[in-house]
């Protein structure tokens, strides 16, 4: 079953699909830096807790917009890549992030459901 966007996510459960809602009520706690598209779909997620401090790596299966806020600001990311002919893996981007909460926006999306994976990145 997706997680429902709004919802609280353990970080331990690294990989998951995600129910997604028109942009309009996604419910952005942080205007995403790139603006919502009319007809697209977006999430957001709230981490419990990051428990140490470090590089991660946030993988989409389709394309979207990723916005990652923590302590009250945007996250800029460090990396990224991006495979158009690869099903089920479109785009991983690259975030250092500090110990605490965590807050996932995902925006931009084509269809009203994506797979995300986070993780420590290699």
């Amino acid at each position: 079953m997706p997680v429902a966007s709004g919802a609280s996510v353990s970080l331990g459960d690294r990989a998951f699909a995600v129910a997604l809602k028109p942009v309009e009520a996604a419910g952005f706690v942080m205007e995403p830096e790139r603006a919502p598209k009319p007809g697209t779909f977006g999430a957001v997620l709230r981490f419990d807790s990051v428990d140490k401090a470090g590089a991660y790596q946030i993988t989409l299966s389709n394309e979207a917009w990723i916005d990652v806020v923590q302590g009250g600001a945007r996250v800029k990311s460090t990396a990224f890549s991006g495979q158009k002919a690869c099903p089920g893996v479109r785009k991983s981007v690259r975030f250092d992030l500090i110990a605490g909460p965590l807050i996932v926006e995902i925006s931009n999306a084509e269809s009203d459901t994506i797979a995300l994976a986070i993780a420590p990145a290699q």
